[in-house]
């Protein structure tokens, strides 16, 4: 079968993959306790769901431009004014079919071939293999102190003659860890100075907890002109709890954003607009579901954490925002694929590889589920683990029984 060497070279999600196996295992009647997934549980704005409904009703659904209705734009436009406190045209903006695909037709638009995109580790599974699509490299930066939190010192230490672009996501998926005021005014200066690309990725910069603040890149940037190569990736997602809407979008130099609106428009064309009218509604709409949805996983991440923290040897650091904690389970098994494997296996709890994200022998565990999922998944895990827990285990009226070890 001819198949091209860049399909050839582009692995399957794994997290999409886990959501698959875990609504297949479901439907089986098994009782799955699903501690990987991306998704808040919580319902959509309810002002997203009237304009669409509303957009359904009168039965007038057509083709959108390519970069996205005039409305959309706008409440871009203003949400930028309000977080970033940079005024923009519409020209600046793109609407996508989710952020995934505004930071993918980015760096359709930016990468040639071999050329190199660099980016912090633990890093979402999706990077490498969009810089793959591109033809180009993607290159992990590791904390040479061995943390979550990079120094500007690592990543400088990784660029080259053919780094073209650096993609940073604070909060990180899925260290949970925000980077400090202070690299992301060293990484804007860097990328200014060496005349990079820099891409940041904010679509989880609302959901942080402790009283942080979120973060402007663009308050350290001293190119603010047409030339600036700093590019702003969001989306109503994750804030909003809006995933099967597929909405986000790019705000970058006219220039940059005219090609990836070329690139879009042959490759998707515009967004649907029905979700488009549900995201403007969300984003023009009350926020006070953001704040509430915020508070909702600082108080599951409290939860996690104190769970987490009676296993013998399991090493965690306490997550600054998203709704993942990426816990190491080395003490356990450092092959964190066999790791999630038998977890899934024995008590139907799914968790994520952390291979997947460039750091083995530590898995992606989500609280973006209920407190019940939480509890009783974490129960399940160190059951299964604990060469001390008792021999049987009742989930519902299952008995399990030990037969490892």
């Amino acid at each position: 079968m001819g198949i091209s060497l860049i399909g050839r070279s582009i692995g399957e999600s794994v997290t999409l993959k886990l959501n698959e196996t875990a609504a297949i295992l479901r439907e089986k009647g098994d009782p799955v306790i699903h501690l990987g997934g991306g998704e808040p549980k919580s319902r959509a704005p309810i002002d997203a769901l009237v304009a669409a409904a509303g957009l359904l009703n009168s039965g007038e659904i057509r083709y959108t431009p390519a970069d996205g209705i005039p409305a959309l734009k706008q409440a871009i436009i203003r949400y930028t004014e309000e977080y970033y406190d940079r005024v923009v045209a519409p020209e600046n903006v793109i609407a996508s079919g989710g952020a995934k695909q505004s930071i993918m037709v980015a760096l359709q638009a930016i990468l040639n071939p071999q050329e190199e995109l660099i980016y912090p580790a633990p890093y979402w599974v999706s990077y490498p293999e969009m810089a793959k699509i591109c033809g180009a490299k993607g290159v992990a930066v590791h904390a040479e102190d061995g943390t979550f939190y990079p120094r500007i010192q690592d990543i400088e230490q990784r660029v080259g003659s053919y780094t073209k672009a650096v993609i940073i996501n604070s909060p990180n998926n899925h260290t949970g860890a925000m980077y400090s005021e202070q690299f992301i005014a060293d990484i804007v200066e860097f990328c200014e100075r060496r005349d990079l690309y820099l891409i940041m990725d904010d679509i989880y910069h609302r959901l942080i907890f402790d009283g942080r603040k979120p973060i402007n890149c663009w308050d350290y940037a001293k190119n603010k002109t047409e030339t600036s190569k700093l590019v702003i990736i969001n989306g109503v997602s994750k804030q909003y709890a809006m995933t099967g809407f597929r909405i986000g979008w790019a705000v970058g130099n006219k220039k940059l954003i005219e090609v990836m609106t070329n690139i879009q428009g042959h490759q998707t064309s515009g967004p649907s607009a029905v979700l488009q009218r549900a995201a403007v509604a969300a984003l023009n709409g009350l926020q006070s579901g953001v704040e509430s949805l915020r508070t909702t996983l600082e108080n599951n991440r409290n939860v996690l954490i104190a769970r987490l923290k009676s296993f013998d040897g399991v090493h965690v650091t306490k997550p600054d925002g998203t709704f993942y904690c990426f816990a190491d389970f080395r003490n356990y098994n450092k092959d964190s694929t066999a790791l999630s494997k038998f977890l899934l296996d024995k008590v139907w709890v799914v968790t994520v590889p952390g291979v997947e994200f460039g750091l083995e022998g530590y898995l992606r565990i989500s609280f973006c589920g209920t407190i019940k999922d939480i509890t009783s998944g974490i129960e399940r895990m160190k059951w299964a683990l604990d060469p001390n827990a008792p021999n049987e285990l009742y989930i519902g009226e299952r008995k399990l029984v030990r037969d490892w070890m």
